[in-house]
């Protein structure tokens, strides 16, 4: 029994019933053979061991409206930029409903932009890169050229499902720094209604170039979030990013990162808080496929409620890779006995010239800081927040952008803040 459809209904027949809306062309044909191929996700698989797709399958999913309420549109990016609280003359990409929107967009200076096609080059094989390959029907390739330092780039994702009619859109994203390039995104996903997002990105940073990726998921309560991040990086470059999922009753991020050339850097750190019944999952694979390279991965989460948390992180260290240098925690902080935190850290190596840990940890509240907190005069509530506030810094503070760490930091309080009202 697969996880992605109902019981009893075939990959087979999960795909025929998305055909109309996928189209024909040879990248589609590649998706989809390669989900007929592999089967659709279910807890027996390992990499899905923790997050089971299970209840989407019973989602008719529709296509997106091509044209959503213009001034519910406009009130949800109004809402958006009050919360990264960096107006509106923040150069911007917006999509709606998985659709590029260039009256409500504007890209920075250095970077030239085309729409994806579904017959362009593009990684699809994993499952919801698979799914959203067959289904893409636009997304932006973003291109910033030698040298070039392109400031930063808010990409905002808008999902509007007004009629009570789930809908699904799957953007298709690349990004490519040229070599010396530099580029900081900030990536947010906000939206009202029951729908699903599927975006993905192919990123490809040359030698010497700096991508900051800073991502945070502040989707609708009623909707699902699958997102999958391919990026490949050059000598000396560095991928940074920084993943903060608060919202979707359903989330999965991955992350799939290959170190290609000597000196390369990747930090893809994150944070996770949930309540009530929200599950979030954050998958990472970094492989170090050339010598000298640093990788390092930092997740935090904070789970109350029924809130049900996973983290998947795999460091894999080909035999060329020596000298690498590879770190991995994850630390959970339970809120409620009900709770749950799944944690898998691997390491597969294969050089023998590293040096390379991981960790995990879980626990709740130390109730002597809070008794010493309140025995100062601090309330209660004020005594919480500040421990999970300390609990968080840690990985939020290295967001490397100082602007979107402030921006990052505000969302968490904003997030502690409604919680504990």
């Amino acid at each position: 029994m697969n996880a992605f459809a109902p019981a009893g209904v075939s990959a087979a027949a999960f795909l025929d019933r998305y055909a109309a809306r996928a189209g024909t062309n040879p990248a589609r044909d590649r998706a989809a053979d390669t989900l007929r191929r592999t089967g659709l996700p279910r807890t027996g698989i390992e990499a899905w061991k923790y997050t089971s797709l299970r209840a989407l399958g019973d989602i008719p999913f529709a296509a997106a409206p091509a044209t959503p309420d213009d001034a519910t549109v406009r009130a949800i990016l109004t809402e958006a930029e009050q919360a990264v609280g960096l107006g509106p003359d923040l150069r911007r990409a917006v999509f709606v409903n998985g659709r590029f929107d260039p009256s409500l967009s504007s890209l920075p200076d250095g970077v030239s932009a085309g729409r994806f096609h579904a017959t362009d080059e593009a990684s699809d094989d994993d499952v919801a890169s698979a799914l959203n390959a067959i289904l893409a029907e636009d997304g932006l390739v973003l291109r910033v050229a030698p040298g070039a330092d392109a400031g930063r780039l808010l990409l905002l994702s808008i999902g509007v499902a007004e009629d009570g009619t789930p809908i699904s859109f799957h953007p298709r994203h690349r990004i490519e720094l040229g070599q010396g390039a530099a580029l900081s995104v900030l990536d947010l996903s906000v939206g009202r209604g029951a729908y699903l997002n599927n975006p993905v990105f192919d990123i490809v940073v040359a030698d010497g170039a700096r991508l900051g990726h800073a991502k945070m998921q502040a989707e609708a309560p009623t909707a699902q979030h699958l997102a999958v991040v391919h990026a490949e990086i050059g000598a000396g470059g560095e991928y940074d990013s920084f993943t903060l999922t608060l919202g979707a009753a359903l989330a999965r991020h991955e992350v799939h990162v290959r170190l290609a050339a000597p000196g390369a850097v990747v930090h893809v750190n994150g944070a996770q808080l949930l309540d009530d019944r929200q599950h979030a999952d954050l998958t990472s694979v970094i492989t170090h496929a050339a010598p000298d390279c640093n990788s390092r991965q930092t997740v935090k989460n904070v789970l109350s409620g029924h809130a049900r948390g996973v983290f998947q992180g795999k460091i894999l260290v080909e035999r060329v890779a020596q000298k690498t240098d590879g770190y991995q925690m994850n630390q959970a902080l339970l809120l409620s006995e009900t709770a749950e935190i799944d944690a898998k850290p691997e390491l597969e190596i294969y050089a023998d010239d590293v040096r390379c840990s991981h960790g995990a940890t879980v626990g709740a509240l130390d109730p002597d800081q809070l008794f010493y907190l309140r025995s100062r005069g601090v309330a209660e509530h004020e005594a919480r927040a500040m421990l999970v506030k300390a609990f968080l810094h840690d990985a939020v503070d290295l967001i490397g952008d100082e602007i979107l760490r402030a921006t990052l930091d505000r969302a968490v309080e904003s997030w502690w803040n409604r919680k504990d009202a």
